[in-house]
């Protein structure tokens, strides 16, 4: 089942998270524009944020309001809603940034802002680096998404105490995105080879944004009592260290046409994901040294070249050969299995808990 019907049940879709995205995107770009906001900037933004993202966080805070109580037919769920797109525009934030530091060339199937802002500047024959330039044009889209993800929560028009306890989960998450990223490079750099370590950079990285503080600050927006919370957030931390095993697979195994992103990219910039530094470790501990010698080339990678279709097909049989494929769908199915427990645990209504397993099952076994 693709990732975008289970996002998308007819709830969530008929509480108009779409329309809800258009009208913030279109009414505050028209303001900035008018303030001297640059159009191309404004579309860059727009167009990233409409181009079928598969809207993972505002599905998860739907749910963990829903859970606690929330009411799709009431009064508040409206406001509700709009306060779920600062979910998407602190999602666009971290992906413009993330292609700046990653060198990324495509993002959701389209050229990468910097990629886009870097041509504009060739074809116009300007002074100065073109790809400098593309990099800061990227960076400043990132910082315009994160003000409008901040504008679009304290704008949506839920109560003064529900933005209250809406915005302490709303802290830590912008907080430990920025954490996660700091330790994702940080582990590059300093060649990190413990698997628990790089666990942790996905717990904050990943599984906290993506899904454990958008459930908290759904059912904060509901009221709901600190043990259902406490449960949900449970839920999300394991689901999401899951989840971005998953991604840490597709980004070697993956098909671009369905991902959106160049597989290889990984692996051009090194980087030091539980997939490739177990496997590492696994083809030294059983003397592949043709695998072991792959690898640490790849760990070592600098980012400024392309890898071969022909190394890419390499790492894939090594880390295959070695064990490291099977080591990862075992962990990926350990902290899945720990989600539900914790799922079940919070005892929830039928609806809610149906569509939270329903997901966390799909994003667990997606192939993009």
């Amino acid at each position: 089942m693709p990732v975008q019907q289970v996002v998308f049940a007819a709830e969530l879709a008929e509480a108009g998270l779409e329309s809800a995205i258009e009208q913030f995107l279109r009414t505050r770009g028209d303001s900035d524009v008018r303030a001297g906001v640059d159009p191309a900037v404004v579309r860059a933004l727009t167009e990233l944020a409409l181009a079928g993202g598969k809207r993972i966080r505002p599905a998860f805070a739907w749910w963990g309001w829903r859970a606690a109580g929330g009411d799709p037919a009431g009064e508040r769920a409206d406001s509700v809603v709009r306060a779920l797109v600062a979910l998407e525009l602190l999602q666009c934030s971290a992906l413009v940034h993330d292609d700046v530091m990653d060198r990324s060339s495509t993002r959701r199937g389209q050229p990468a802002a910097q990629v886009v802002f870097a041509g504009r500047h060739r074809a116009a024959g300007w002074s100065g680096c073109a790809e400098r330039f593309g990099d800061g044009v990227a960076i400043l889209i990132g910082d315009l998404a994160l003000a409008w993800a901040d504008d679009a929560l304290v704008g949506s028009g839920v109560s003064h105490d529900m933005l209250r306890r809406a915005w302490r989960p709303w802290q830590a998450m912008r907080s430990e995105m920025v954490a996660g990223q700091y330790l994702d490079l940080r582990a590059h750099a300093k060649g990190e080879d413990s698997v628990p370590a790089l666990l942790r950079v996905a717990r904050l990285k990943t599984a906290s944004y993506t899904i454990e503080r958008p459930l908290q600050l759904g059912a904060e927006l509901a009221g709901a009592a600190e043990p259902m919370v406490s449960r949900l957030r449970a839920f999300g931390r394991s689901l999401g260290v899951a989840f971005q095993l998953r991604d840490d697979l597709l980004g070697v195994f993956g098909d671009p046409a369905v991902t959106g992103k160049p597989v290889g990219d990984d692996l051009r910039e090194g980087k030091r994901t539980p997939l490739l530094v177990l496997g590492l470790h696994l083809a030294e501990r059983t003397g592949r040294l043709a695998v072991t010698e792959l690898l640490t080339g790849i760990l070592r990678g600098s980012g400024e070249n392309p890898v071969e279709e022909s190394t890419v097909d390499r790492v894939r049989q090594g880390l295959t050969e070695v064990g490291a494929v099977d080591a990862v769908e075992r962990m990926i199915a350990e902290h899945t299995a720990a989600a539900l427990a914790a799922l079940a645990a919070a005892d929830l209504r039928a609806g809610p808990a149906g569509q939270l397993g329903t997901l966390a099952r799909v994003l667990t076994e997606r192939d993009h």
